[in-house]
């Protein structure tokens, strides 16, 4: 099972540079912040996952609760910069 979370866990880190991509070369503001809140979400599944393959799961449940709280607020604090800045 810890190869398959593994594999899984190796995924999703393409699928961040895919998000990266979008980030980087984002015709809009609106993608950036998309593309870097989507970033944020799989890195939290990425997290889960090495709680499993470590079997303390309990210890990264504070680490990945904090980070999702990060995540979110940058994403609202960027969304409400550029929006007072009327680029959205």
């Amino acid at each position: 099972m810890e190869n398959f979370y593994l594999g899984v866990s190796i995924f999703l880190c393409l699928l961040v540079l895919l998000c990266l991509y979008r980030v980087v070369y984002g015709p809009t503001i609106i993608d950036r912040i998309v593309g870097v809140g989507a970033i944020g979400t799989k890195t939290l599944v990425v997290l889960v996952l090495m709680g499993f393959i470590y079997g303390r799961i309990e210890m990264f449940l504070d680490i990945i609760m904090v980070y999702a709280i990060l995540n979110f607020i940058g994403t609202l604090a960027a969304a409400k910069y550029f929006e007072g800045r009327g680029e959205i």
